[in-house]
């Protein structure tokens, strides 16, 4: 198998994927005023919908913190 196959390390994606990740939980985020109580159930979604789960994973995490 060659090294282009090989799927990247687990920090590797982190760090390819962090500045995205931390741009999606703002924009979910942003959204919470203007939803109101529908927002939670359209957040699910939005993050339901993000491949790969890794992905998700990382948004989900970045909007947590965000969050607090």
């Amino acid at each position: 198998m060659s090294a282009s196959l090989t799927p990247p390390s687990r920090a590797a994606f982190h760090q390819a994927h962090q500045a995205r990740a931390e741009a999606e939980a703002q924009r979910l985020l942003a959204a919470k005023a203007e939803l109101g109580p529908r927002w939670l159930s359209w957040v699910a979604r939005e993050l339901y919908q993000l491949k790969p789960s890794a992905y998700a994973q990382m948004v989900r995490r970045e909007l947590q913190r965000l969050s607090q």
